[in-house]
């Protein structure tokens, strides 16, 4: 979204400070201006920070360069197009709970955003790899060293049939807009007997469209949970959407859509190859 003129210029202003993880202003907006300053340093993922010794937007990650990228360019990219919100430290002890990852388990983060799961995930002795979209995110993620691997791009891009070893357990909080094909992309990234879970919106549990009801008959046919979390869940990374969370497991049985059930199908032939 383009930076409108006003907020450019406060944030260009000599007296405005930006370093490190922080954004301050030390002199006064008007209501209406700082309203539209501070909606944008949100979307980039900054909070307010109003304690006497700090009085600045924190960010997750370093974010000096990329302001000064965003202010060369006019323009940032809004936390709607992104479709990106923090997990918050609540959630993220419930995923791990269910996730019940053990010493050695290979633990993917698709969408891995500043890495809320994964830095959880190491801290349990899981062997964690990411995949993020933003280029600063990615960097942020390499920079924390948690990660075996962070691969920079577009997770439904990736070809999940050229792992040689999927993973024991997916974690992920995707774009909520599009969290069904997330979810199912994933699946075929985890082994046979693995876990998922997942943050969903809530809506995946009414909407009536093929999609939604064809992934709520795989749940259900395969002892999926779907559990609740408080309606302002993730009120403090932005939005008010009402969120579950899901948890499959690939156990005997189960018709998931796993990497080994993606490895036991049958190839195609082309019948007219060569024709």
């Amino acid at each position: 979204m383009q930076i409108p003129a006003d907020v450019l210029a406060v944030l260009t202003d000599p007296r405005t400070v930006i370093s490190g993880d922080r954004v301050a202003v030390p002199f006064e907006l008007g209501r209406d201006l700082y309203g539209r300053m501070n909606q944008m340093l949100k979307d980039i993922g900054g909070r307010w920070d109003g304690r006497k010794a700090v009085r600045a937007h924190v960010f997750p990650f370093p974010v000096e360069q990329f302001m000064r990228d965003c202010i060369a360019a006019g323009e940032w990219p809004s936390r709607f197009e992104q479709g990106w919100y923090p997990t918050p430290p609540a959630v993220v002890f419930d995923m791990l709970e269910h996730a019940s990852i053990r010493v050695g388990h290979t633990v993917l983060e698709p969408s891995a955003g500043t890495g809320s799961l994964a830095k959880r995930a190491a801290e349990e002795m899981g062997i964690v790899d990411c995949v993020e979209i933003d280029p600063r995110r990615a960097h942020l993620l390499r920079e924390l060293g948690i990660a075996r691997q962070v691969i920079q791009g577009d997770f439904l891009g990736l070809d999940p049939l050229a792992l040689d070893e999927p993973y024991d357990r997916v974690l992920m909080n995707p774009p909520f807009s599009n969290a069904i094909a997330h979810v199912m992309h994933a699946l075929a990234f985890m082994k046979d007997g693995g876990t998922l879970v997942a943050v969903m919106p809530e809506s995946i549990t009414w909407h009536l469209d093929r999609a939604a009801q064809d992934f709520r008959k795989l749940i259900a046919d395969n002892e999926g949970e779907i559990v609740k979390l408080p309606a302002d869940a993730f009120k403090a990374s932005g939005t008010d959407v009402h969120t579950v969370l899901l948890v499959l497991n690939g156990g005997p049985g189960s018709t998931l859509p796993t990497h080994g059930w993606h490895r036991r199908q049958p190839v195609q032939l082309d019948l007219f190859a060569g024709v």
